[in-house]
């Protein structure tokens, strides 16, 4: 998933990558675990390069100016590290060594906040596998939402966790979630509303 371009176009600017993006997007899409919004006083955009420059700051000198306060610190300390990883693929998910406007070689190290140093999509995928629990839940969680046609609720969590715990034996294989979806008791209970009743 990391390497899709589909992926890497929808979390990037149009005309430049976003690690913030990239990163919120593994931290919902993959980990489950959405980041909280900006404050409402942060102005949350990264300013553009002015036309005309001589030296053009990359994203992550920009970054790392935006993130020097310590209230956005508090965020960007978890979601920069994942889409820095991600920095060798460029706005479309073509592969890329070289900063197109700086022409300065990419920077694509990053530290998690457990202390795992990454150079690049390989270290990441190889971290984000240490927990295989953890993605499995969250498809699991979006899986089942399709399948009910409504967002879960707290009392639909312990099914969830019963199929993530069963397909662990099945060495988490994506047929055994999906058949753990439709055994489950809110799959085979769920009502249609009165109005989609068929006649």
């Amino acid at each position: 998933l990391l390497g899709k371009g589909a992926i890497l176009m929808v979390s990037s600017n149009p005309d430049r990558t976003s690690p913030v993006r990239r990163g919120a997007w593994i931290l919902e899409n993959i980990i489950g675990t959405p980041p909280s919004p900006p404050p409402p006083d942060v102005d949350a955009t990264l300013k553009d390069n002015e036309a005309g420059a001589k030296v053009f700051p990359t994203v992550r000198e920009r970054l790392q100016a935006h993130r020097s306060q310590a209230r956005c610190n508090a965020c960007h300390g978890i979601i920069d590290p994942l889409g820095f990883a991600l920095e060798n693929f460029d706005a479309v998910g073509t592969w890329r060594t070289t900063e197109m406007f700086t022409g300065t070689r990419v920077d694509a190290s990053a530290e998690l906040p457990d202390g795992t140093k990454l150079t690049g999509p390989g270290d990441l995928r190889n971290a984000l596998m240490k927990r295989p629990s953890q993605f499995v839940q969250t498809l699991t969680e979006k899986l089942m939402t399709y399948a009910l046609g409504r967002k879960l609720e707290y009392y639909d969590m312990p099914v969830v966790r019963q199929i993530v715990r069963d397909a662990a034996r099945d060495n988490y294989s994506f047929s055994y979630i999906v058949m753990g979806i439709v055994r489950s008791a809110p799959f085979n209970m769920e009502r249609l509303p009165a109005d989609d009743k068929p006649t």
